[in-house]
């Protein structure tokens, strides 16, 4: 069990003021990321249908959460990891033009996460995704995108000190970019978590790009599944990927905090070349690769924005528990409480 208990700790708000301020940052951020992106709001699936290749297969080993349907004859039903793959099918069913897009609220359950201050087995985010032209795949326009959304968080958490002036700002006034081959290049005897740390440290908040594929040590910064997020397309000498991770300061965890992984999604090149270096061209058979390859979906950007994660940080919460309902080990509840840190 991994649980990191801040010195001195103190929640900023009791828990019927957190409830509350809960419910006005998802609805202030919805609201001001759909005006920004110029997105719709859609309903969001709970579960798709196993073998189709619409749910999001995360780092390829977590087992997704499955159940039979009686009247479908038993076939079976996977619960989502996230809707990375299910948004673009709906911007092509809904026929958007490059410039708009959709959000959903989604939620998942993540029965193989390892639970600590920020993973839970059930995930919230707000999915994003969004149409775009052939000439958008490129870092100046994904770097236009996450300075839009990075804006729309530092506008939230100005609001939270409006309504709640002790809980003062910390976010810098831009986003740094970094690259991982870069950060691996400053770092280089420090785990990939730990690179993200000190970066964030030094700059606030960063935008990590180029997380998926391998970097020049023969290993992956992190993980992700060959077939949403192009992390394979050069860039720049020496650095390959169109995707990335919006990365914060978190003051009360002294850590870097991951609270959004976006990228521009791949075409029809990147994921032949991504599904061949991951060793399962097989994929390319399944239904959402076959509409993919047969250009029956647009070209996309998107993404997740965790609402927890994003709750947590912004009420300087020190563990996802505070600010969501979930399942916690018993001994994790018990030492959590005696620090203050009440876990719902």
């Amino acid at each position: 069990m991994k649980l990191t208990i801040p010195k001195d700790y103190v929640p900023m708000l009791v828990p019927e003021m957190m409830e509350q301020a809960i419910s006005l940052l998802k609805e202030e951020f919805q609201e001001t990321l759909s005006d920004a992106l110029n997105l719709r709001r859609v309903t969001a699936p709970l579960f798709v249908l196993s073998g189709t290749g619409i749910n999001d297969d995360l780092n390829g080993v977590e087992r997704a959460v499955s159940f039979p349907i009686k009247d479908l004859g038993d076939v079976r039903a996977e619960v989502v990891h996230s809707l990375a793959k299910w948004k673009r099918m709906k911007l092509g069913a809904y026929k958007m033009k490059p410039g708009y897009g959709l959000y959903t609220d989604m939620n998942a359950i993540r029965a193989d996460e390892e639970l600590d201050n920020l993973h839970s087995l059930y995930v919230d985010q707000w999915d994003w995704e969004r149409t775009i032209s052939a000439e958008d795949r490129n870092l100046d326009y994904l770097r236009d995108v996450v300075e839009s959304i990075y804006d729309c968080v530092r506008a939230l958490e100005q609001t939270v000190y409006y309504h709640y002036p002790h809980i003062v700002p910390v976010l810098p006034s831009k986003v740094t970019f970094i690259h991982s081959e870069d950060l691996l290049r400053n770092y280089p005897d420090l785990s990939p978590q730990e690179r993200e740390t000190e970066a964030a440290r030094k700059y606030g908040a960063i935008f990590l790009i180029g997380i998926g594929g391998r970097l020049a040590d023969g290993k992956k910064h992190d993980g992700r599944a060959p077939d949403y997020d192009d992390w394979s397309t050069p860039t720049k000498p020496g650095c390959n990927g169109l995707n990335g991770d919006l990365i914060l300061w978190n003051p009360v965890l002294e850590r870097g905090f991951e609270i959004s992984s976006m990228g521009i999604r791949v075409d029809k090149t990147a994921l032949i070349r991504q599904l061949d270096l991951e060793g399962c061209p097989e994929r390319a058979n399944l239904l959402f690769h076959r509409m993919l390859l047969n250009d029956e979906m647009p070209l996309s950007i998107g993404g997740g924005i965790g609402q927890s994660r994003l709750c947590m940080f912004m009420l300087r919460a020190a563990h996802i528990g505070e600010v969501q309902v979930s399942i916690w080990p018993d001994e994790m509840i018990a030492r959590a409480a005696e620090a203050g840190i009440i876990l719902r």
